[in-house]
C-alpha cells in the first residue's frame, strides 16, 4: 500500500470508521497510536516511523498528535460525532466555498448544509476552493459573507489545518461566482 493509500485509510479509520480496524476514539477524536497501528497492521504493515512520515508529510495536514505522540486524531472532516476542541474565530470578510456543478441546485435552494459531516469546510482563498470543487466534477465557487455571518451570530470555528468550518451557510450569505 503506498503512503498515500495508507493515509487515506487512515482517514477513513479517524474520520468515519474506527470500528473497521477494532478501535474506539474518545470524545474528541483522538485515537490511542498503538491501537491504531495494531489495528491496522492485521491487513497492512504500518509502524510508527511511517505514521510519522505520513503526518508530517500530509499536504492537507489532515492530522495531529498529542505532545508525546501516543493519541492521533484527524483534525476536521468527521461524520461521526467527536469534539475537536475548536476555538471560535472571527472569520475574514468572505471565504469561499468549491464544489461541483452537479450540486448547485440543491445550494442554491438549501444553502450550504454539511450533509454527513459535522461541518460545512470553506476556503480562505479561490484557488483551494476551486481545487476542491474540481474534485466533484466541473468546479463551481461560490463567496461566502462570513463577516456578515459572524455579525449576525453565526461561530466559525478554524481547524489546525487552516480550514475554516460552520454548521451551516443559509442562502442569503452565498454568491456564486463561477
Amino acid at each position: 500500500m503506498s503512503l498515500k493509500d495508507m493515509s487515506k485509510f487512515i482517514s477513513l479509520i479517524l474520520r468515519h470508521k474506527p470500528e473497521t480496524i477494532g478501535i474506539m476514539l474518545d470524545e474528541h477524536g483522538w485515537a490511542n497510536v498503538d491501537e491504531l497501528i495494531a489495528g491496522i497492521n492485521k491487513t497492512h504493515p504500518l509502524d510508527m516511523a511511517t505514521l510519522e512520515q505520513i503526518v508530517v508529510e500530509d499536504e492537507k495536514q489532515r492530522y495531529s498528535f498529542n505532545e508525546d505522540k501516543t493519541l492521533i486524531r484527524a483534525n476536521q472532516g468527521h461524520s461521526i460525532p467527536v469534539d475537536v476542541e475548536l476555538k471560535e474565530v472571527e472569520p475574514p470578510e468572505v471565504l469561499y466555498h468549491g464544489t461541483g456543478e452537479k450540486y448547485v441546485a440543491s445550494i442554491d435552494e438549501l444553502g450550504l448544509i454539511p450533509k454527513s459531516r459535522l461541518y460545512v469546510h470553506l476556503s480562505s482563498d479561490e484557488e483551494t476552493a476551486r481545487k476542491v470543487g474540481q474534485r466533484h466534477g466541473k468546479p463551481v465557487i461560490y463567496t461566502v459573507k462570513s463577516g456578515e455571518m459572524y455579525r449576525d451570530g453565526i461561530s466559525f470555528f478554524r481547524s489546525v489545518n487552516g480550514i475554516w468550518l460552520v454548521k451551516e451557510v443559509p442562502v442569503k450569505y452565498l454568491e456564486r461566482i463561477g
